[in-house]
């Protein structure tokens, strides 16, 4: 049971889609009152971003009656998982797990431009670390001295990505190496679509079979093909594609026609494809092993950029190498071309599967769901989630670290606690208002005019303190990269100060705060380091105190014989002021004749004469009290971070953004204010394949009234298309008008969120409603071949299917909707519009049904 297709649903054994199980349970679906056993396969997916809460709903909403079990392969925390389960459904659940493997896996690299493969962890999962060593000391022989910089072309046709323009030769040589030692079937991973095809085009020399295998092959392929309509059987997609399968090369991806995956998957299931080039997706949820699994590449685009592949997609993509049954072990090559730390190999090779942690997340849909079933409401649903759960399992940890806490404070017994507590409070509040002065003299306003060069100065950049240091110059900070950032007054100005720091080779800028990437720099020199004279630059908030002396000045100190000269001269005139370099004086000297300032004065003193008639301030054991106190202090801090920490975890997640949706629910008129469900929130739950807010606002306004049957398919294909598509044409009227009516209606609800304190960016909600496929669709419905409309986009013929498919979805669900408000017209209309859509190759069947 799919979307669209329906079997035998009296059967005794329902296979089918967790949406339909999902809709079944919120419908009160008589079948559910004789479910025995729900058996979830591949329940991994319910860490997937769009579809996992589906799997999470689902679970939670089954009776307590019901038995479950959970199949897959990769969930490293499967007793986290099982104990939610235990949790939700109050019956044992039993974790059965094995690392056994039938057949072994040899993992093996290829470098870029090599000549040959490297084993690098065996197939008793050994990690061969001189293998390699060796793998990488042949990337860097083949290419430049470092393919990965960004600035540095390679001597082989190294680009600056680090990729290679040679690797279509490469797997050349591997497929052929792989055909020769008779390690095939192979499937060759690719992460793009493109890749596949074009890889697949350069092994147009190499035929691998027999001319028996060759007549089968097209038998099969012409008798499946056989059910599209005859000029279907023309599309360029399906043409081209046999000569290739003939020579036992095959494509699978999600760009291909539905009936060419099932047949490419059916050959290869039969032996008649030796090569396959795949995407990721042929990894997930078929079964259909080879003895040979190549990577052409381990990096991949995330949507954000470009990244290592993980442990578990690893897993999941090598672990179709080996048949069991057939082969004594699988191999995985891993083509790589650029230098990977072995830290990244080894965590891929040996790595552990990707965590199941929960997607979940509320939805419109969902909460209005639950608004209506009897027994359940979204606070329930988000009180039994595994998300919830998963944030409550930090509770234990974080109580134990409180009590071990809380056990130090007990343990810690200051003497005279209350003397100390007031020496400790009166000291505090004096390095606040030592903290203030210091801010308004080095104010460009009043320091600029003492800093020449050879001014003593106290440094501390940070937590780096480096003590007294004598100025160079100083000048005002240009910033020429971005002319509109600005810097505070203390960050517009450098001083180069000469200091005594740590004996490093180059001096690294201190302004770190502008760029947190910069690794750590300089410091100040321990007391049993080897020490150097270092300039180092510094804006004015690093300044303690300004000394009232100056030294006398070289002209130019570029040398280091001339710094250490500067720097011994400080030393000497430190060793002679026994009591200390004096200070300006920020009233006599400077002259800041401020009446804020001067209060700040005051209020210093009296607090110094407070502390020093504290009877801490003339005892010996000050310091050590003074240091216990604190210790104290900074404890009792943090066990009160980690009770607010506890407070969050134990406290229902995500119950605000409940409180803020069903606050647009109530203004947009879905439900009352005793949040009871209205006729426009039961339309609403009619719809999940999109945006249900902005359909049933676009029914009860009257949007699809005036719009023919084409039309309004045309226009619900905004709420379906999620591919990027490199331009949206420019639309005929008749399409462009409903569009803007639905783009202010959009605007509208992000307006509506956004005062119900609900994040959300208009501009991106609206234009999340992609319109590149409206003019594809109204032709498809008013007649248009499938060749015609592949014409008319960049996009693969199996995205446009996959849409339309949605689209019927959505279609049959609007059916539903209008029904729903009894409005005949309406579902005529969209039951049409069904019919537009549902014809020709978009109508073909699976061959597996």
């Amino acid at each position: 049971m799919t979307g669209d297709v329906t079997i035998n649903p009296d059967a005794g054994c329902l296979v089918m889609t967790t949406e339909i199980l999902r809709s079944m349970l919120y419908r009160g679906s008589e079948v559910m009152r004789e479910v025995a056993w729900v058996i979830f396969d591949e329940v991994h997916y319910m860490r997937d971003k769009e579809r996992g809460v589906v799997w999470e709903e689902t679970i939670i909403l089954l009776p307590d009656k019901v038995h479950y079990v959970f199949l897959s392969a990769t969930i490293p925390n499967a007793m986290e998982f099982a104990e939610w389960i235990c949790k939700i459904h109050s019956q044992p659940c039993h974790v059965v797990y094995t690392n056994f493997r039938p057949t072994p896996l040899q993992h093996y690299l290829f470098p870029a431009n090599g000549d040959g493969i490297h084993l690098v962890v065996d197939e008793k999962s050994t990690f061969r670390e001189e293998n390699f060593q060796r793998a990488m000391a042949s990337i860097s022989n083949n290419q430049g001295d470092d393919p990965s910089s960004t600035n540095s072309r390679g001597k082989k046709g190294q680009t600056y990505k680090g990729g290679n323009k040679d690797s279509k030769s490469d797997i050349y040589k591997i497929v052929k190496m792989v055909w020769i030692k008779k390690f095939n079937p192979v499937i060759v991973f690719s992460f793009s679509k493109r890749d596949c095809e074009s890889l697949a085009l350069k092994m147009s020399k190499l035929d691998f079979n027999t001319e028996e295998e060759r007549e089968t092959l097209t038998k099969i392929f012409n008798n499946a093909i056989n059910i599209l309509p005859e000029n279907d059987r023309e599309l360029p997609q399906i043409k081209h594609i046999l000569p290739l399968l003939r020579r036992g090369i095959g494509i699978h991806h999600s760009g291909l026609l539905p009936i060419l995956k099932e047949i490419i998957e059916i050959l290869f299931q039969e032996g008649l494809l030796k090569v396959l080039f795949a995407t990721e997706t042929f990894s997930i949820g078929l079964n259909m092993p080879a003895k040979t699994v190549v990577f052409t590449s381990v990096r991949k685009w995330d949507g954000k950029g470009f990244r290592w592949v993980s442990g578990g997609e690893y897993i999941q993509m090598s672990g179709r190498a080996g048949r069991r049954g057939l082969d004594d072990r699988g191999i995985v090559i891993m083509m790589i071309d650029e230098k990977m730390e072995p830290q990244v190999a080894k965590g891929m090779v040996k790595g552990e599967a990707d965590r199941l942690d929960s997607a979940f997340h509320l939805g419109y849909n969902m909460i209005l769901n639950l608004m209506r079933v009897e027994g359940v409401s979204p606070e329930f649903m988000l009180e039994h989630s595994f998300y919830q759960f998963q944030n409550a399992a930090s509770v234990p940890i974080l109580e134990k670290k409180l009590n071990e806490i809380e056990e130090q404070l007990s343990n810690i017994k200051v003497e005279d606690e209350a003397t100390v507590r007031d020496y400790y409070d009166i000291r505090k509040q004096l390095d606040t208002y030592n903290g203030d002065v210091r801010h308004i003299i080095t104010h460009p306003a009043h320091v600029l005019s003492f800093l020449q060069p050879g001014r003593l100065l106290k440094v501390k950049v940070g937590q780096f303190d480096y003590g007294w240091g004598v100025v160079i110059n100083f000048e005002k900070r240009s910033n020429k990269r971005n002319k509109s950032e600005t810097y505070t007054d203390h960050q517009a100005y450098i001083v180069d100060v000469l200091v005594n720091t740590m004996f490093a080779d180059a001096p690294v800028n201190l302004i770190k705060p502008f760029n947190p990437n910069f690794p750590e720099g300089i410091r100040p020199a321990k007391s049993d380091e080897k020490s150097k004279t270092c300039v180092i630059p510094i804006t004015l908030d690093s300044i303690q105190e300004i000394g009232n002396l100056r030294l006398y000045m070289p002209k130019i100190i570029k040398t280091d014989q001339v710094k250490d000269t500067v720097a011994k001269s400080l030393q000497e005139a430190l060793r002679r002021l026994v009591d200390g370099v004096p200070t300006l004086d920020p009233v006599e000297n400077m002259k800041i004749d401020d009446n804020d300032f001067k209060t700040l004065l005051k209020k210093i003193e009296v607090l110094e004469s407070k502390l020093f008639s504290n009877p801490l301030a003339q005892s010996p054991r000050l310091a050590e009290l003074y240091d216990e106190y604190s210790k104290k202090v900074a404890l009792s801090e943090d066990a009160k971070t980690l009770k607010a920490k506890i407070l969050e975890a134990q406290a229902v997640i995500q119950l605000d953004d409940l409180r803020h949706r069903k606050r647009v629910l109530r203004r947009l008129g879905f439900t009352t204010a005793n949040d009871v469900i209205e006729l426009k929130g039961r339309v609403a739950c009619e719809i999940s394949s999109g945006d249900e807010l902005l359909l049933t606002e676009l029914i009860f306004n009257g949007n699809f009234n005036e719009l023919t049957p084409a039309q309004c398919a045309a226009l619900l294909s905004c709420f379906v298309f999620q591919e990027r598509s490199k331009e949206a044409p420019r639309l005929k009227p008749e399409l462009a008008e409903p569009l803007k009516h639905m783009q202010e209606m959009a605007s509208k609800i992000a307006k509506v969120s956004k005062e119900s304190k609900i994040e959300i960016v208009e501009k991106d909600y609206v234009e999340s409603f992609r319109s590149e496929l409206m003019e594809v669709v109204y032709e498809w419905c008013r007649g248009a071949t499938f060749t015609q409309i592949c014409k008319m986009t960049d996009v693969y013929e199996g995205s446009l299917i996959r849409t339309f498919k949605r689209l019927e979805e959505m279609l049959r669900q609007m059916v539903v909707a209008a029904k729903t408000i009894g409005n005949v017209e309406l579902e005529e209309k969209m039951e049409k519009a069904t019919e537009l859509v549902h014809r020709d190759i978009v109508s073909a069947g699976s061959l597996y049904l």
